[in-house]
């Protein structure tokens, strides 16, 4: 039996981010000329790389208590729906305002310029949730703070935010960071 030690935990994360960050490709110039667009599906492409993230991500969330997880359109979703069947907790999509059909509850925010508005199914949290968001980039931090929001007002709880990928040039974490309370932010990769 071999007992894990800080260097062997440091050591696989390191290992794993390694990994995942070997599986993101810049792309130049896109979608606006001097915006290096960093590419996720060489990640998704690879069986290994995947598997790590979302094995990583499942771990995050049982660290947090968390009992559901909220995936953030679009590419939130890619991420977060493997990482719930591999924790066994239930996923919630929170979608752009209009893409749901029934009673929702929506959350405008502020873009750089003008807002924007998400929207989750009224049922899918209540009291006693412990939710986990997931998203792949945290840049502003817009749509997941306005998504923490609407996870209070279902009255769930904030088990906290994992992402892939922090830009960490741009203000998410700062912003981000007061709606979180006690709740941790991990960027498994900040750039």
């Amino acid at each position: 039996m071999s007992i894990d030690t800080r260097s062997d935990v440091l050591s696989d994360a390191e290992t794993t981010r390694d990994l995942l960050l070997s599986r993101i490709r810049d792309v130049p110039d896109y979608p606006k000329p001097g915006v290096m667009f960093k590419d996720i599906t060489p990640l998704l492409a690879d069986p290994e790389a995947f598997t790590a993230l979302t094995d990583t991500l499942a771990r995050l969330c049982a660290e947090a208590g968390a009992t559901k997880i909220v995936g953030l359109e679009a590419r939130g979703f890619i991420l977060a729906a493997p990482v719930a069947v591999r924790a066994g907790l239930g996923f919630i999509p929170v979608r752009k305002a209009g893409k749901l059909p029934g009673a929702t509850l929506s959350q405008a925010y502020e873009l750089e310029y003008g807002t924007a508005e998400i929207e989750v199914h009224a049922e899918d949290l209540a009291a006693g949730d412990r939710v986990m968001v997931i998203d792949d980039v945290l840049a502003t931090g817009g749509t997941a703070e306005a998504s923490l929001e609407l996870i209070r007002r279902a009255g769930a709880e904030v088990a906290g935010v994992a992402v892939l990928m922090e830009l960490g040039f741009l203000p998410g974490r700062a912003r981000l960071e007061p709606a979180l309370g006690d709740a941790p932010l991990t960027a498994l990769i900040t750039v």
